[in-house]
């Protein structure tokens, strides 16, 4: 009976496990997002590899853990000071020309990297100088290519999908990227992986210029002052009157200021703590890298976006205790299986407030919106990076980390008691039922 039963329950899982597979990656099915995607996965190796070249270049160079924060502030200054402008720029003019004119840019701050390391003339303040500019070109590139998706995805119900896939690429090729870095390193340089780099933008623009994409932008000729004035404090006040945005972009800066630091400390980490090299750091990357896949598959295979606020929530909790206990790790290997839980959880708070955000904001304010989510994550980052690099040097790296781990668990509980709190003063309308279903499920 048993064995009869079995058969049965086989015959039936394996179309299932298909029809499943086929729902985590049904974004696919769209000719411009594959494009897109399989291009931005070739070149996002090559973009890891970089930054974790930069990280190691930079603290090999300065031995100190302060200029190693300056360095990543000033990779992500610009962002804040500029993102909110990109974001206009994204909503008024043409987001895949603005792609094509990034991503050239970014190849060549990548060939003149390059080009200083292997000519054996690179100074920190070479690598300062091209993080700053790098840093500007991505203060319009994040905010175009995040408001890009929803023009390469046809039915709007996928968008949830395509954005976890982005996030299972990102940190797919984290996975990739670092190892290879360590590797190149080790072997034949940091150069290389800067040249290496700067190569894999080709695949990126190849796949912008193959695709086949239509949409109507606001007429340029006015884009003049006065309208560039008006637009940025109509999505000012967009985001700051409408409480669930406003609630999920603060979190989104919170959590980047106070939980993401420790990454910039992973160097430090690498040689120090765990008494490694270059392949050690990679490792130490690659693990996050991990746990980001797994939870970017597990957002990609939800059919709807049900309980976000609270998945945020929890995953903020053990995102800190599993951030507490890496802090004071020195096995390597239990520190791996931490950071995996680590990259796990970060990607289930970032990559959910992403699509809480897709979700409720209108295709015309997009672009502005989404450029404040760039501002709360990636331009609050040169804060974050200053104060790993001073509670680094002042207190070590260890209890530095551990100080964000006890952080980011205070901030989940505040943000639940926030979503919680404004749940209860919305209208009753079909909007509220929305974001309720959005929230708490």
């Amino acid at each position: 009976m048993w064995l009869y039963i079995g058969r049965k329950f086989s015959t039936i899982r394996k179309p299932m496990a298909n029809s499943n597979l086929l729902s985590t990656i049904r974004s696919l099915k769209n000719r411009n997002y594959r494009l897109f995607f399989f291009g931005n996965g070739l070149s996002l190796i090559g973009t890891w590899m970089q930054s974790v070249t930069v990280g190691w270049l930079v603290y090999k160079l300065s031995n100190s853990s302060y200029i190693l924060g300056v360095a990543g502030a000033l990779g992500t200054l610009p962002v804040m000071l500029f993102s909110l402008f990109g974001g206009y720029v994204a909503d008024r003019a043409n987001r895949f020309r603005i792609l094509l004119i990034t991503q050239s840019f970014a190849m060549v701050q990548a060939f003149l990297l390059a080009i200083l390391t292997l000519t054996g003339i690179v100074r920190v303040s070479h690598i300062l100088v091209l993080s700053f500019v790098l840093g500007a070109i991505n203060a319009f590139d994040i905010p175009a290519r995040q408001s890009f998706v929803v023009n390469v995805v046809e039915k709007k119900e996928d968008l949830p999908n395509a954005i976890a896939l982005n996030s299972f690429l990102a940190n797919g090729t984290k996975l990739i990227g670092p190892s290879l870095a360590g590797i190149f390193i080790a072997a034949v340089g940091e150069g290389i992986c800067f040249l290496i780099n700067a190569i894999s933008y080709t695949a990126v623009i190849a796949a912008l210029l193959m695709m086949n994409v239509s949409y109507t932008t606001t007429n340029n000729s006015n884009m003049d002052r006065e309208s560039i004035v008006k637009k940025l404090r109509e999505g000012i006040g967009y985001v700051k009157n409408f409480t669930p945005i406003r609630t999920v972009v603060l979190y989104v800066a919170y959590f980047s200021i106070f939980g993401m630091f420790y990454g910039v400390l992973m160097p430090v980490f690498a040689k120090e703590i765990f008494h490694g090299d270059a392949r050690t750091l990679g490792f130490l990357v690659s693990s996050g890298g991990v746990g980001a896949i797994i939870g970017a598959i597990y957002l990609a295979s939800r059919p709807v976006h049900k309980g976000l606020g609270k998945l945020i929530h929890i995953a903020g909790i053990f995102f800190g205790i599993a951030l507490i206990l890496f802090s004071y790790c020195r096995n390597l290997w239990v520190g791996l299986v931490l950071l995996v839980i680590v990259g796990t959880c970060m990607v289930l708070q970032l990559v959910t407030a992403n699509i809480i955000l897709q979700t409720l904001v209108p295709d015309e304010k997009r672009g502005r919106v989404m450029s404040f989510h760039t501002l709360a994550f990636t331009g609050t980052q040169p804060i974050s990076s200053y104060i790993a690099g001073v509670l680094g040097n002042a207190i070590g790296v260890q209890k530095a980390s551990l100080i964000g781990g006890i952080l980011c668990i205070a901030g989940s509980i505040v943000f639940r008691k926030q979503y919680l709190s404004f749940l209860k003063n919305l209208q009753k309308t079909e909007q509220y039922n929305l974001i309720k279903r959005i929230f708490i499920g």
